[in-house]
């Protein structure tokens, strides 16, 4: 996991390339999130009461159903 660059506590600047990154990070962060709020529409995500161990199979099992009904 990456999280975006923050301004110095100092108040200086970020140099540009991190300023660069930040842009790409949000974008990026965006998608998932929205692929994760899809995936919430299913009851199984929802509710979610099992191990964590079977959390990204139930997860990939999701998301092949969901490319299955987008496909037609």
């Amino acid at each position: 996991m990456t999280i975006p660059y923050r301004k110095p506590a100092d108040g200086t600047e970020l140099p540009q390339w991190k300023q660069d990154a930040n842009p790409v990070h949000r974008g990026i962060r965006a998608r998932v999130e929205h692929a994760l709020a899809r995936m919430k529409e299913y009851k199984i995500l929802r509710d979610y009461r099992r191990a964590a161990t079977t959390l990204a199979t139930t997860t990939a099992g999701i998301a092949h159903l969901y490319n299955v009904i987008i496909t037609g």
